[in-house]
């Protein structure tokens, strides 16, 4: 029985490699900070923070080297915590005009991996709701993924994942019980 396909059946999407949060917000002149969690195995490939809709027109903003060391570039930070598997970008000094689509992402040979996070920056007072959803999901928890990449993943695993492993399971027990045939 080979195995290969079926790991490649469980590497695909609902298992992704990098994941920030769908949207967070923030209020002109002040910060956002967006933590983007990636799977281990990527802790020493340089991350980068981008901005545009469109992954292929996408402009790198600032990048790491593959450290865990900050780099700052104009109004925006970003660090790699490589032990808790934790990219962090903060913008600083926001202005409505940063409103637009971002991409956390990971540098490696082939295309590069990634994940949009939609940023508003809203001038003036936000209503006490938009404040604490905006502290809600920047806070970076495992919490504030999507909440499509969680429904994804949920039926990934109850469609795909759970009924492979307990076929597998199923063959090693039907191998293992042909094997022990008992002697009369």
């Amino acid at each position: 029985m080979q195995l290969q396909p079926v790991l490649l059946l469980l590497s695909f999407p609902g298992c992704v490699s990098i994941q920030g949060p769908e949207s967070v917000r923030g209020l002109e002149g002040g910060s956002v900070t967006v933590q983007c969690h990636y799977t281990p195995g990527w802790e020493t490939y340089k991350k980068w923070w981008c901005r545009g809709a469109y992954w292929k027109s996408c402009g790198i903003l600032v990048q790491t080297e593959g450290s865990e060391q900050e780099v700052k570039r104009d109004h925006v930070s970003i660090r790699d915590n490589q032990r808790q598997h934790l990219l962090t970008v903060t913008m600083k000094g926001v202005r409505q005009s940063d409103t637009d689509t971002y991409w956390c992402g990971i540098s490696k040979p082939g295309p590069d991996l990634g994940a949009p996070i939609k940023v508003t920056i809203d001038t003036g007072v936000l209503s006490t709701q938009a404040s604490l959803q905006s502290r809600t999901t920047t806070s970076g928890h495992a919490g504030t993924s999507s909440g499509s990449y969680i429904r994804h993943h949920y039926i990934l695993l109850v469609f795909l994942k759970v009924p492979i492993l307990l076929l597998l399971v199923a063959a090693v027990l039907w191998l293992k019980g042909s094997q022990q045939r008992p002697s009369i």
